[in-house]
């Protein structure tokens, strides 16, 4: 906040504009009342012209205090906007088929395309603050809001997809209710952020249960999208088995054990990168998707473009704050008040 060398002077009652009136305009009529008492007794009192004046001075002074000057400082505030960058990663069994694409014709399993993705996020959005939620049986936020860059490709790096076991089918709204509390709390603690939301997935929804809507997150949104990673044509399942792993690689090699299998055929599954649902999540969250493929990278695509409107900003606010400057007319009062305290000690003395 910066404080301008700029103030001016007014009045601000303290008692209220009503009672402050009031009160000056009386002491100016007993400052009137004394100088014309004192020209017409003159010759008949022994009243000198200081003590007068020390008498009109002490009315006017009153007044003056009555109306409470004050000095008027204008500053200026600066609310400073930011970005927050929220990931919701997809880490169902179908983000270790191994036919996604990202900017290169090199294929890839769709999470280490996810990762890739959020690597460039972080780029991108360099000076912004992010928090990331991984999404499969459960959803979990992973990391809260945090301008830690560093924390978040770490979160990405040890990113794993859920075994086959404990996989209960693909639900893409798996994180609404955590996302909803998320950005809930960063809108109350940070009004004035832009927040922008990144849903990574295949958009594959093979859960019986129909999908919930997430509109409910647009609310709390400036911007949001899709990032559809996978093939149209697909590719098969591999299914993956419980235990620790160190690295996608690991796990592809030590605890893959076959391909799931589509229990209508009994042959393996082939899973496809759906764009429609992503399509249609991006448009409920007023948003947009964008499919990763060997031709788009995210600082080449609109992504880079649409961030740079939510760099950090100062918006300056000019705000006028009141000091009352009463403290010279206070100290000017008592010394009048001394002198006419003296003044009528001395006469009484004499008339003793």
């Amino acid at each position: 906040m910066n404080l301008d060398n700029l103030m001016t002077l007014r009045f601000n009652p303290a008692l209220g504009w009503p009672a402050g009136l009031a009160i000056a305009a009386i002491m100016i009529g007993f400052a009137i009342a004394v100088v014309v008492v004192h020209r017409r007794r003159k010759d008949e009192s022994d009243e000198t012209l200081w003590a007068c004046v020390r008498r009109c001075a002490i009315c006017v002074i009153i007044a003056i205090l009555a109306l409470t000057p004050s000095t008027i400082a204008s500053t200026t505030s600066r609310a400073v906007n930011t970005t927050d960058v929220i990931i919701a990663t997809d880490v169902t069994g179908s983000m270790a088929v191994d036919d996604a694409q990202y900017a290169t014709t090199k294929t890839m399993t769709r999470l280490e395309a996810a990762k890739k993705a959020i690597d460039d996020l972080t780029g991108i959005y360099d000076n912004s603050s992010f928090a990331a939620v991984h999404f499969g049986a459960s959803a979990t936020m992973d990391v809260p809001l945090t301008p830690d860059i560093g924390a978040i490709r770490n979160w990405a790096s040890g990113l794993n997809t859920e075994p086959t076991a404990v996989s209960a089918g693909s639900n893409l709204d798996a994180p609404i209710d955590p996302l909803l509390v998320t950005l809930k709390q960063i809108r109350t603690a940070h009004p004035h952020d832009k927040i922008v939301l990144y849903y990574i997935s295949d958009g594959e929804q093979t859960s019986a249960k129909p999908r919930r809507t997430f509109s409910s997150l647009r609310q709390y949104l400036d911007d949001a999208f899709t990032l559809a990673v996978g093939s149209e044509q697909g590719g098969q399942i591999p299914e993956i088995k419980a235990g620790p792993t160190n690295s996608e690689s690991d796990q592809s090699d030590t605890d893959e054990e076959g391909w799931v299998n589509d229990p209508a055929t009994g042959q393996p599954g082939i899973s496809k990168m759906d764009k429609k649902n992503l399509t249609e999540i991006a448009d409920e969250m007023g948003g947009k998707c964008i499919v990763l493929d060997g031709t788009h990278k995210l600082d080449k695509s609109s992504v880079a473009s649409i961030s740079k409107h939510f760099r950090t900003v100062d918006t300056p606010k000019r705000r006028e704050r009141v000091m009352p400057l009463v403290w010279p007319f206070s100290i000017a009062l008592a010394a009048l008040l001394a002198m006419e305290m003296a003044s009528w000690l001395a006469t009484s003395r004499r008339l003793l």
